[in-house]
């Protein structure tokens, strides 16, 4: 329940898929930057403020050593002078504070001007006021960190223990960081601002192929496939890529489509034919005449067999667009061709003839390329009349095996060899000879166009045709044999 919650409020919008990415990459590019900024900065004051306390330290001890009041050029008297001319003698920074302490008690502080009065906080007294050797750390104060270094402080022929101490109020000098980094925050939000509205401008320009695929996807209909994508854009965009394989898809589609319709509505033809032939003949059968009785069964018998031919081919043919549809292996091409001449010899009284025999063994499926000869022969039967002269043949020419029919029938009208090849077509001596469905030929090139070759025609009117199977050969060849006749 609650993944789908998630996903109902999920932006389902591209565009706001891609604007929401852009800015969470600008937030995250905007934050790093101001971190690792304001870090550095951080660190840059952190060893200022070291350094000045090293360096005030130091200027402690150059005049505690020297025992001379500077400006009187005197001897001290006391700790406490010490202490006195070392505060006084040094200039505070803001946020810096100098304070003395003798024997752990307060005495002298460079100035009041400050957050809070450390003077005045027994902790931090109790903490630098008796040290007896120099000591560094922080403090946290009621104004916040407190970096400090505490010097002890000694002269001799004074008993009193003297400390001098140098603080920094911490989270006070480091305002001017904290007041870039919040800068660089406020620029942040008005370039993501910037980034929102350019990114809303961009994704429009870069998705509007896609809207346009959206839309003509949606004005596509079972009866109208015409709509294709406007294509815009350079060659090589992704996008325009896109439209043009959208728009190649379409017209595959397309043409899918209308060679189904073409096909249904031929088939549909194909089988009403017999199925008025046999419902007009049943209709005027006289049960009472045995004679017209065994016509009538005698055609309907064979009305029912063209019919079992036809929806066998259409399986066939429905079975070629499955990848196991042939099952190549290693064939001996010689034997191939020899055992699909000696089978091609029954289908009529013609002249047989076997040419050349190609030597070599290939992949290929031996059934399913008898089945494609066979009917390249059967079909060239059928043109042909008895006497006339059909030849079979197969060679490697290429690193392609050829296998081909010629026979010396009517051959093929030019107006016709476009389309003898398509399902339920005949051409004009078809029409007149043969009684089958025209799907002869559209077996042979799926069985071929499984093996990943072709078909070729070679024909003129009145001078035979020839139908070459063209198959991809790169096995090892045998030296040829000549040739024999039958």
């Amino acid at each position: 329940m609650t993944e789908r919650r998630r996903f109902r409020w999920a932006p389902r919008a591209a565009r706001t898929r891609i604007i929401g990415w852009v800015l969470l990459l600008v937030l995250l590019a905007l934050g790093l930057v101001t971190l690792v900024t304001w870090r550095l900065l951080v660190r840059s004051v952190d060893e200022r403020m070291d350094t000045a306390l090293r360096a005030e330290v130091e200027e402690f001890t150059q005049i505690a050593s020297s025992a001379v009041d500077p400006d009187t050029g005197e001897p001290f008297a006391s700790v406490g002078d010490v202490l006195q001319t070392v505060i006084t003698y040094n200039l505070a920074r803001p946020n810096e504070k100098f304070l003395g302490y003798v024997d752990g008690v307060y005495r002298f502080q460079s100035r009041i001007e400050a957050p809070v009065l450390l003077s005045e906080d027994t902790r931090f007294t109790e903490l630098v006021g008796s040290v007896t050797e120099t000591q560094a750390g922080t403090y946290d104060s009621a104004a916040g960190e407190v970096r400090y270094l505490a010097v002890p402080v000694a002269l001799e022929g004074d008993p009193s223990q003297g400390v001098a101490v140098v603080a920094y109020f911490a989270d006070q000098e480091r305002e001017s960081a904290n007041e870039t980094a919040q800068l660089m925050l406020a620029v942040g939000a008005g370039t993501m601002l910037l980034a929102a509205a350019g990114a809303w401008v961009v994704a429009g320009r870069v998705l509007a192929p896609v809207r346009g695929v959206v839309a003509t996807a949606q004005g596509i209909t079972e009866t109208d496939l015409s709509g294709r994508i406007p294509i815009e854009g350079r060659p090589g965009d992704e996008l325009t890529e896109l439209a043009a394989t959208v728009n190649a898809m379409l017209d595959r589609v397309e043409r899918g489509v209308a060679a189904q319709r073409r096909f249904l509505d031929d088939a549909g033809h194909e089988l009403r034919t017999p199925i008025t032939i046999v419902r007009g003949h049943l209709d005027v059968l006289d049960p009472d005449d045995p004679v017209d009785v065994r016509e009538t069964a005698a055609l309907v018998d064979d009305e029912l067999g063209r019919m079992n031919r036809l929806v066998s081919d259409l399986l066939l043919l429905a079975k070629a667009e499955q990848p196991e549809f042939v099952r190549p292996q290693p064939v001996d091409v010689a034997a191939l061709t020899t055992e699909v001449f000696g089978k091609a010899r029954g289908l009529g009284e013609r002249e047989w003839v076997l040419e050349t025999v190609a030597r070599a063994d290939v992949r290929l499926d031996p059934q399913r390329i008898t089945q494609a000869v066979l009917a390249l022969a059967d079909n060239a039967a059928r043109y042909t009349a008895p006497g006339d002269q059909i030849a079979l043949g197969s060679q490697i020419s290429g690193g392609e095996l050829r296998i081909w029919v010629a026979d010396s029938g009517p051959g093929i009208a030019e107006q016709d060899r476009a389309r003898v090849f398509e399902r339920f077509a005949r051409g004009a001596a078809g029409a007149r000879r043969s009684d089958g469905a025209g799907l002869g030929l559209s077996i042979v090139q799926a069985i071929v166009a499984a093996h990943g070759g072709r078909v070729l025609l070679d024909t003129r009117p009145g001078s035979g045709a020839t139908f070459t199977v063209v198959l991809p050969a790169d096995e090892q060849l045998h030296e040829p044999e000549p040739e024999e006749d039958a």
